[in-house]
């Protein structure tokens, strides 16, 4: 059994700030843990935008505070993000939130990520894993 709070892990290498300045997010819950999935509370700051495509992840995203607009690149459709909405990326969707108060969601990849993943120049986590650990 795994117990930590996302206050223990402030200013930890599991509290990772986007190169961009946009985000930071806290990963209570990564590759390392091996259970499937990584586990986030991330906020995007107010007045930015972020353009992202997880390529190789799929991501469940929960808003939890603040309120952002997301456009789907896919299809063009953009949605009002408030507390209390969800929104699935399972068709990879290449997507943009544009932060209208600062939004704070939880988030779950699958694959897990390593908590060492930033956007690249297409806004893709690049996919990296962790080395199986040593047998007892």
């Amino acid at each position: 059994m795994i117990v930590r709070s996302f206050a223990e892990i402030e200013n930890t290498e599991r509290h990772v700030r986007a190169a961009s300045g946009t985000w930071e997010s806290k990963r209570i819950v990564l590759a390392r843990e091996r259970v499937g999935f990584s586990l986030h509370e991330t906020v995007l700051y107010a007045g930015t935008e972020t353009s992202m495509w997880y390529a190789n992840h799929i991501e469940a995203v929960v808003c939890t505070a603040g309120e952002a607009e997301l456009t789907d690149h896919e299809t063009g459709r953009t949605y009002t993000i408030v507390p209390g909405t969800m929104y699935l990326l399972d068709g990879h969707e290449r997507h943009t939130l544009k932060v209208k108060q600062d939004f704070h969601c939880l988030c779950v990849f699958n694959p897990p990520v390593t908590g060492r993943e930033d956007h690249d120049e297409n806004g893709v986590y690049p996919l990296l894993t962790e080395p199986d650990p040593d047998p007892v």
